[in-house]
């Protein structure tokens, strides 16, 4: 692929998660979390998108909400756990993102806020329709997610770069 390919990000945050007695690592899905993966899911293989990579936080709940969502999805892509999605800050999410080979046009990145909601911020430079407002109403809730066009090379990714195609949480369908 060139480096000028059309690509598209979608952001991920993971479902609802549970507050056992447990490090913020290890903390499962709670039921509503359980509920809402698979329809994520569904949501995921509503926009058609056929994902070239899954790059999933090594969390408990994170790898919980995939494993739930991906059931849904007519492909499995090729997934990697990766531990730098922990707890990263927007630039260490776009350094991670910049690693991503030329070769991947559609990714998908299952992380935690607030760093889904700052990356999904400063990646929308412009938004379609009434997309970013909603973003910004509704603070990118578990289980949100947001889809993110831009052209060029993954090297190239920085703020402003792409366009906000659609924002979606459970509670709003």
């Amino acid at each position: 692929m060139s480096a000028d390919t059309p690509r598209r990000i979608v952001l991920l945050r993971h479902a609802k998660a549970d507050w056992p007695q447990v490090s913020d690592h290890d903390r499962p899905l709670a039921e509503r979390g359980r509920k809402d993966a698979p329809a994520v899911g569904l949501k995921l293989a509503e926009t058609g998108i056929t994902f070239d990579l899954a790059l999933c936080s090594t969390a408990a709940r994170t790898r919980e909400t995939w494993k739930l969502a991906v059931q849904e999805l007519p492909t499995r892509p090729k997934t990697v756990y990766e531990e730098r999605l922990y707890e990263a800050s927007l630039g260490e999410l776009i350094a991670l993102l910049n690693e991503t080979s030329d070769e991947v046009a559609d990714l998908l990145v299952i992380g935690h806020n607030p760093g889904m909601h700052a990356l999904a911020d400063a990646l929308a430079g412009r938004a379609e329709g009434d997309t970013l407002q909603r973003m910004t109403r509704t603070g990118f809730p578990t289980s949100a997610l947001a889809v993110v066009s831009f052209t060029g090379s993954w090297k190239s990714l920085e703020h402003g770069v792409g366009t906000l195609l659609d924002f979606w949480t459970p509670k709003e369908h």
